[in-house]
């Protein structure tokens, strides 16, 4: 059966970047600590003036395809991921597709286009969408694009503020990849919830300490779908679990949980068992709220312990280096967290050709999925060619100040005139409106 996955990959960061602890928090009144450690976070990304969801996509696609050598001919299928989108008709990725027609011979005129909702669930499901249709023998030998592009910005003032970022990630999905070969099972956790919303509305409406719950729970329930069809899993099956990273600090709360189960019942928790006793079960309680506390009580004693820590190091750490610097990149965040993975093996030599990842999204609303994927060989190439640390080192660093001035030019209910902050060099730029409203695009040299 022919393998199907993630053949190439590249991201774009918007190009201004917020330094939390230096710039954000003195100006809040808090102390830097409640961001670096707290939240996990060092810095945010965001758009300069000229930038938007398109012209991020658009760019970190065209880097794809230079580096990958294809034309618009070898594309069937394009789907752009986003929760940022600004017109509830046309898609983002046409908007994409006609800034990638103004520098390649060619079009994408047949080339099937769309995009995905789910929150930041949607750049997983567009690449299922992928494989589902390559699988499906409908390709014609073409590879499908799929983009995940967001501007997470918040109100000013919200709790999640301090979260915000911008970005995109382009994935070719292909077959025989160059990356990672993707698992035909899957696990599914969904309810309908409201812990994160944006009713015809900009910004979004968050119930934070929900929202935490949310994750968890759907999370929970993902993995016990995936277990379903794939068997159990095991701390040790999986080189690298990317978590959907909104900020770190979630991450390690969805890490312990996950720790937890995949050890019930095995030699982990019997090596444990000496030092913390053995996982509560729930038929030695007489209420569900008893059982739940004595599970909240095992987990924090589970975290603190050295085994959990080691684990955490190599499989969960690793992750989530990109999203320190850049914040939430909503669609895009589990993708930042696979590359800050495989970056993280090609710098300390590690073979990864064979070796699984877990691979964990979210979507608020809510839905959780949950595969596995294979690293194929090749991969390290692949990975050393996508330019993270250039890309983050040249974003330009903004004061309180122009950050005030940055979020009003993104407020789509302001209409305000600020210079751009950084030079633009090929790449698309956002140049205006048209007579229908449209949003305009060049490729500037």
């Amino acid at each position: 059966m022919t393998a199907v996955g993630i053949d190439a990959i590249e991201i774009w960061t918007g190009k201004l970047k917020l330094d939390l602890p230096n710039t954000f928090a003195p100006e809040k009144g808090e102390d830097p600590e409640k961001y670096t450690k707290g939240l996990g976070l060092e810095s945010s990304s965001f758009p300069d003036v000229y930038e938007d969801i398109v012209t991020m996509g658009a760019n970190a696609t065209k880097q794809l395809m230079d580096r990958e050598g294809l034309t618009p001919d070898d594309i069937g299928r394009i789907d752009v991921a986003t929760e940022s989108a600004f017109d509830n008709s046309k898609p983002v990725s046409t908007y994409i597709a006609g800034c990638l027609e103004q520098v390649y011979d060619g079009d994408f005129h047949h080339a099937n286009k769309g995009e995905r909702k789910f929150a930041c669930l949607a750049g997983t499901q567009s690449i299922d969408d992928a494989y589902n249709w390559i699988k499906a023998g409908r390709n014609r030998g073409r590879a499908a694009l799929v983009i995940a592009t967001d501007t997470a910005l918040y109100a000013r003032g919200d709790p999640g503020e301090a979260t915000q970022g911008a970005g995109a990630v382009a994935m070719l999905i292909d077959e025989d990849p160059s990356i990672v070969e993707l698992s035909t099972e899957q696990g599914y956790g969904s309810a309908d919830e409201t812990d994160f919303l944006k009713p015809n509305q900009q910004f979004p409406s968050v119930d934070g300490k929900r929202s935490v719950q949310v994750y968890l729970a759907r999370m929970r329930e993902a993995l016990e779908d995936y277990e379903s069809v794939a068997g159990d899993t095991h701390p040790d099956d999986f080189e690298y679990i990317p978590f959907h990273t909104p900020f770190p600090g979630m991450v390690r709360k969805a890490a312990v949980l996950g720790y937890r189960h995949m050890t019930r019942d095995t030699d982990v928790e019997e090596k444990l068992a000496d030092e913390i006793g053995l996982q509560p079960r729930e038929e030695a309680f007489e209420t569900w709220d008893d059982y739940e506390e004595a599970i909240r009580a095992y987990m924090d004693e589970l975290k603190e312990t050295e085994m959990y820590r080691e684990w955490y190091g190599r499989t969960i750490e690793p992750t989530l280096s990109i999203s320190r610097n850049v914040g939430n990149w909503y669609t895009g965040s589990v993708h930042i967290a696979r590359l800050s993975a495989l970056r993280d093996a090609l710098e300390r030599g590690e073979e990864m050709a064979g070796k699984r990842l877990l691979v964990g999204s979210y979507g608020s609303g809510a839905q959780a999925e949950i595969h596995a994927e294979t690293v194929v060989e090749g991969w390290a190439e692949h990975v050393e060619d996508v330019e993270v640390d250039e890309q983050l080192a040249r974003r330009y660093d903004i004061s309180y100040d122009e950050y005030e001035l940055v979020h009003d030019v993104h407020n789509h209910d302001k209409d305000v005139d600020v210079e751009e902050f950084t030079a633009p060099e090929d790449e698309f730029v956002f140049t205006g409106w048209g007579r229908m409203n449209e949003r305009r695009y060049e490729y500037v040299e």
